[in-house]
């Protein structure tokens, strides 16, 4: 997601505010027009019932439910120590589907140390005992800063050297994969072994896996025959040891990436160590098909990489451009990717990441270009954040049905309005307290919920299919209610009474419905906000236009009240029977 970019939800938000602001300005002069030149009425009432149509289709007050939403959860997951550089995180990590991690930091704790070091067999006469390596290695490690961790574990266990002068050094590189210090007496390098041996790797290859099978990361200290400047080495170094480093796995791993899986969340290992510890390490963390790796210093091209990625789980001797490459292929196929780092390599695979998430304890670089930081660099906090992710969309959509059940019918009555060229029959404070009770506060406390449910389908999609059964019911029970007031004569004032207690009614129908299953707070929600319309109805009848109604009114508000039951549970099977339908067309779809 680039920067700028919107969510899905608040993408859909802006649409239909777009939609709806372009709407209503010819609507509303049509409907003024028709009221006040052809219905001759007087122009209060023109511009009252125009009001009442306008202020119905407009989706108000939900916008600051999403943003009160997103703020509440922010705070929840500040106090699980979880920095949110943008709200919109929260939404797109709940929908990923491919999660790509590093080893360290991530499935291991980031503190690194070095088991022990082991002298290698390799039969020249360049041979010394294991307190020359010793002292040796320390000199290398004395000359060295603390760059990475990696060399801060070498310096830790490696304390005593000769004290030897340094003529020339260079930092590690994730390029060449090693780093390297010039002594008086010829060059040294510590790296990967690929890298460091180069052609003669074949020859070590076999003692190297057996070390990596056992999850440590294997380093070769060698020696050089040539000038060593930081470039890719263009001779093969003598190896002299193999120092042999490990991170322990988190404590919480296993439990965090079994929750992952059992969300349908793809999970790929991406590292720059050797791909047998890697593979080791996830097998140990309970990664699913974490035997299932590849060397990504073997894939030269962008189809072998693309190809690679969609296939394999572990990925070892990662280098920083493969990183971004491995994101937009894994993007380019369809998928939402959250992409942890914590180093300056990741950056450009954070800033590609549908999601980008860093360790407080990596570089601060990396901090600053992910959109979600973990203070406590402790990845088991991560169904956390997918849980408010959930819980914001998943509750946002539920209380955004309500608002379009409202949009909706109030744009398909203004229609039904000007085609039989009659006045909008409810008024601005009848809209209101319907708004108030069926809508804005229910809305707002379902949409602090607890909700874990899986996020399916599109955003706008699904609030539209929530929200239609009870807009047409609205449009079906009022539109009629009208049309039988004008055949029986019966007063405005009345038939618009009798409309917005039947929009109340099936109003409390949807909130009931898309509150289902009932718990003790949805419940008293439910009972709050139909205490409180009965209340409003009856003693403050005058502020929101609450009127007498005659025995001919009564009687069709009766009938027409009995009716919605039905109208509303048909067309909801109706709905639920097209988008099966469609659902399963779709699938054919894609199976072919």
């Amino acid at each position: 997601m680039q920067e700028g970019e919107q969510s899905e939800m608040i993408r859909s938000l802006n649409s239909l505010v777009k939609m709806v602001g372009i709407a209503i300005i010819p609507i509303g002069i049509v409907l003024f027009i028709m009221s006040f030149f052809v219905q001759d009425a007087s122009f209060s009432k023109s511009i009252t019932s125009m009001v009442a149509a306008v202020i119905g289709m407009i989706p108000e007050g939900l916008y600051l439910l999403a943003s009160v939403a997103l703020v509440v959860s922010t705070m929840r997951l500040a106090k699980k120590k979880v920095l949110l550089h943008d709200m919109k995180s929260i939404e797109t990590l709940a929908r990923v589907n491919v999660l790509c991690v590093d080893k360290t930091g991530t499935i291991t704790e980031p503190d690194m140390k070095v088991q022990e070091f082991i002298p290698v067999e390799n039969g020249s006469k360049y041979r010394l005992s294991e307190d020359e390596i010793r002292l040796l290695i320390g000199d290398f490690a004395n000359a060295q800063s603390n760059d990475n961790i990696t060399m801060t574990a070498v310096k830790n266990y490696f304390k005593e050297n000769n004290g030897k002068n340094i003529v020339r050094k260079t930092g590690f590189s994730s390029v060449t994969k090693y780093s390297s210090v010039t002594f008086e007496d010829g060059a040294y390098v510590v790296g990967a072994p690929e890298f460091v041996l180069k052609e003669t790797y074949d020859q070590y290859e076999k003692d190297i896996i057996e070390h990596a099978s056992k999850g440590v990361r294997v380093l070769v200290f060698g020696k050089c025959d040539e000038e060593v400047t930081g470039e890719e080495l263009t001779k093969p170094a003598m190896p002299i040891a193999y120092i042999l480093l490990a991170n322990p796995i988190r404590k919480a791993a296993k439990e965090t990436f079994q929750y992952f899986a059992e969300q349908g969340v793809t999970v790929k290992v991406i590292s720059g160590d050797n791909p047998v510890t890697v593979s080791n390490v996830a097998i140990q963390a309970g990664i699913e098909h974490a035997d299932d790796y590849i060397d990504a210093s073997t894939l030269e091209t962008e189809e072998e990489i693309e190809d690679a990625i969609l296939n394999h789980t572990v990925f070892g001797r990662v280098k920083p451009n493969q990183k971004r490459q491995f994101v937009n292929a894994l993007k380019k196929h369809g998928n939402t990717v959250a992409m942890t780092g914590d180093g300056v390599n990741d950056i450009l695979a954070l800033k590609d990441a549908d999601c980008s998430i860093a360790m407080a304890s990596g570089s601060e670089a990396a901090a600053n270009a992910a959109k979600l930081v973990l203070l406590d660099s402790d990845f088991s906090c991560m169904p956390d954040v997918v849980y408010e992710g959930r819980r914001v969309v998943n509750n946002i959509e539920r209380s955004a049905s309500l608002f379009l059940v409202k949009n909706i019918f109030s744009f398909i009555l203004a229609i039904f309005t000007m085609v039989l060229m009659i006045t909008y029959p409810l008024e601005p404070s009848q809209i209101s307290l319907i708004s108030m009770f069926t809508i804005g506060i229910p809305g707002f406390f379902l949409a602090l919920e607890p909700n874990k449910n899986i996020i399916k389908g599109k955003f706008i999609t699904n609030v539209l299919l929530k929200a239609l059964p009870a807009a047409l019911t609205d449009f079906i029970a009022v539109g009629s209610l009208v049309v039988f007031g004008i055949v029986f004569d019966i007063d405005a004032n009345e038939i618009s009474t009798a409309a917005t207690i039947l929009l109340a009614i099936v109003g409390f129908m949807i909130v009931s419905k898309i509150s289902a299953p009932f718990n003790k707070f949805r419940f008293a929600v439910w009972i709050g906000c139909v205490a409180g319309m009965i209340f409003a109805a009856v003693f403050m009848n005058d502020l929101f236009a609450i009127r007498y109604m005659s025995y001919r009114c009564i009687m069709l508000f009766v009938v027409f009240s009995i009716a919605t039951e039905s109208v509303f549970r048909y067309l909801s099977k109706f709905i639920e029977f097209i988008e099966q339908k469609f659902e399963k067309r779709k699938q054919i779809y894609k199976a072919k």
